[in-house]
């Protein structure tokens, strides 16, 4: 998972299409699969993730996986807000009840990203949480966002030794500065939880 996240993070196309076959060789679901894709856009955007869903989706055509899966959303128009509130509470802790009052695009956070995302079944909120992490790591450039979810991780239970494991799982697809970068994020948020 952490290595798929951080070539769509990074924009490794040619070797996402390699590590696919892997992955799922290896065990990892197409729902799984799919999801991480579609958390990307959140974090990416759709101009940039439109590609991975296309290869994605070929790569399990090819396999005789017949799309589309079955849905994972759990949310409604009526209650994403109210969802997604209280996942960046469980995930951040209880200030994050009223961080949506912030602005317009503080509640487009709490509803979209995680009112439609993070609730939805197929991964469990510590792998969305570690996933986010390899995104945001893999694009650089996003290091406050990336101290947030290290600690969102560790909150979750992925502790500082497993954040730098998947760190040093995907250095070889992300290169020295972003992993140093990533590293220097999770010390700062064990540093801050102290």
């Amino acid at each position: 998972m952490a290595i798929l996240a951080a070539l769509i993070g990074c924009q490794g196309m040619e070797e996402y299409r390699l590590v696919l076959p892997r992955a799922l060789d290896a065990g990892l679901t197409p729902i799984a699969v799919k999801e991480i894709v579609y958390q990307a856009v959140d974090y990416l955007g759709i101009g940039r993730v439109l590609p991975y869903l296309k290869a994605a989706n070929s790569i399990l055509e090819s396999r005789g996986i017949e799309l589309p899966l079955e849905g994972q959303c759990t949310t409604t128009l009526e209650n994403r807000l109210e969802k997604g509130i209280q996942v960046q509470a469980d995930i951040f802790g209880g200030h994050m009840k009223e961080a949506w009052k912030a602005g317009h695009i503080n509640r487009w956070l709490a509803a979209n990203c995680f009112g439609d995302y993070y609730t939805r079944t197929g991964l469990d909120l510590a792998q969305r949480e570690m996933i986010t992490f390899c995104f945001l790591a893999a694009q650089g450039g996003c290091e406050p966002q990336l101290m947030a979810h290290a600690t969102g991780n560790m909150n979750l239970g992925n502790d500082k030794d497993f954040l730098i494991r998947v760190v040093s799982q995907c250095l070889p697809y992300i290169g020295y500065p972003r992993s140093l970068n990533a590293i220097t994020c999770i010390n700062k948020a064990v540093d801050a939880g102290k």
